[in-house]
């Protein structure tokens, strides 16, 4: 796994991004390519630990630890390491379907559980993830392999996003016949309209692995929402098994005074719209915009630093990110330790995009908003907020309590709602009549995705809630080998 004295010899080095101050001029992604020789030092400090933590894909205290993909990462460092990326690229491939996506928009946990990072700086795995994936792609790699035998098997698959096509591409591999249901006018459901185009470009790098899909024989349906132009019953009728992976897309609200005020949204219309903007080529009209605009953005995550980048690019006057938790400290706590994720200060793009336009973070933290103020013609004009702290409650709960005297007015003619999802929305499950958790998402067990219905499966955060693109790949490719099973009596897919 690497050069034995590779982490001792090598400082960790990360590949450079163009300057914040001048990516937000545009759309496009701003990570620039490493040297080989850079990479191949990089994937030399794999430390050859004995026990590799970086792919055991567990969860501890409620967050990953190490890759839920179970990626073979110490065997494709030490492959890159030696120069063979053609075989990296085969090892990568062998868990994961989209390397091009994960290594673009993966926080990764995998860093996070690295045994080198106890006392050093993590080995660069996302990077190297992203690079083998992207020479696969340059050196014409990566094609369409249609399987040889079909099974007659026909399989539906509601939602195009990441578990929706890691279901399709396996199922494909098996031979089953795979239709993909998508209610958007594109198919890739987040990868296409929930991840910015800075993050992760849609035409250049979404629409390239879906052009391989489709040409590997999975089928998509654009524009048909199921429930609505084609009924449950008719899927349950002329496929051999259904599988939902429709995601958790009921947004959280903040129903406070001044909701009902214009200029108020959820932040993921906020980024579809612009988005849909973006791939139509749209220079006006159609998309929420923040130009000239005092921005107010409740709540954090990627979805709140991707609300930070796009409203920057726009050309937005101010803007201001509001936080209900504390400031992470800047190294990890005591009660934070390895392998668990490092929940550590750190500035994500947008928040280094700000920084570089307004001369600050934009995150103000312990902090929630209480009211919204509106203008004579209906219109938000202001956000109320205060300070909190967290005390725990008779019940033992921490729950935030305001500060007197903290209060604080922010100018704002856009707010964006940040505050993550509720779990799936409810028609089509209520039509399919399926059984529900305490928490709405569709109940089947992990490992086994099987509904209250024979033949009907779900996957992804419309069964286990709102979570990492990379767990919806590991249920992608867990529902697909459970289908296979019910279909076949018996399944080789990994």
């Amino acid at each position: 796994m690497g050069k034995p004295t590779g982490f001792i010899e090598f400082l960790r080095e990360v590949a450079s991004e163009v300057e914040p101050i001048d990516r937000i001029r545009n759309w496009d992604e701003f990570h620039l390519p490493m040297p080989e020789e850079k990479l191949r030092t990089q994937g030399a400090r794999c430390m050859d630990c004995g026990v590799p933590f970086c792919h055991t894909g567990t969860v501890i205290s409620g967050m990953a630890s190490g890759c839920p993909i179970n990626n073979l990462i110490p065997e494709w460092n030490d492959l890159v390491y030696r120069g063979l990326w053609r075989e990296a690229l085969d090892r990568l491939h062998k868990t994961n379907n989209f390397p091009e996506f994960t290594g673009r928009v993966c926080p990764a946990p995998c860093e996070g559980a690295c045994v080198l990072g106890i006392s050093n700086p993590p080995v660069t795995i996302k990077n190297i993830e992203y690079s083998i994936a992207e020479k696969g792609w340059d050196e014409g790699w990566i094609t369409a392999d249609p399987p040889a035998k079909r099974t007659g098997k026909k399989v539906a698959i509601v939602g195009s996003g990441p578990a929706g096509l890691s279901a399709a591409a396996q199922l494909n591999k098996a031979g089953h016949l795979v239709t993909v249901f998508e209610r958007a006018d594109r198919p890739g459901g987040l990868l296409m309209y929930g991840i910015p185009n800075m993050k992760l470009d849609k035409e250049q790098v979404v629409l390239r692995r879906l052009k391989v899909l489709e040409d590997e024989g999975v089928k998509f349906v654009c524009n048909t929402e199921v429930g609505k132009d084609i009924t449950s019953e008719q899927l349950l009728k002329e496929f051999d098994a259904v599988i939902l992976c429709t995601g958790a897309t009921k947004p959280r609200d903040l129903p406070i005074e001044g909701r009902e005020l214009k200029g108020i949204y959820f932040a993921m219309d906020f980024l579809t719209a612009n988005t849909k903007a973006i791939l139509n080529k749209s220079q006006n009209g159609g998309f929420i915009t923040a130009e000239g605009k005092d921005v107010v953005i409740i709540g954090g995550g990627d979805t709140g630093t991707d609300c930070v980048g796009t409203s920057i690019r726009h050309g937005c006057n101010s803007l201001v990110q509001v936080e209900i938790l504390p400031k992470p400290p800047s190294e990890r706590a005591a009660d934070n330790p390895w392998p668990e994720w490092p929940k550590v200060y750190k500035m994500d793009y947008g928040q280094e995009e700000a920084a570089a336009k307004f001369g600050d973070d934009p995150r103000v933290y312990t902090t929630t908003a209480t009211k919204f103020e509106g203008d004579e013609n209906g219109n938000v004009k202001a956000v109320h907020t205060v300070q909190v702290q967290w005390e725990k409650n008779e019940k033992g709960q921490f729950i935030p309590k305001h500060i007197p005297g903290t209060e604080k007015v922010i100018p704002a003619q856009l707010v964006l709602l940040a505050m993550g999802f509720l779990g799936p929305e409810q028609p089509l499950l209520d039509a399919l009549g399926l059984e529900r958790d305490a928490r709405s998402n569709v109940k089947a067990d992990y490992g086994k995705y099987n509904t209250s219905i024979p033949g009907v499966f779900a996957a992804g955060d419309c069964r286990r809630g709102q979570s990492l693109v990379v767990w919806a790949f590991n249920e992608g490719r867990g529902v697909a080998r459970e289908c296979d099973l019910y279909l076949m009596g018996s399944t080789d897919l990994p």
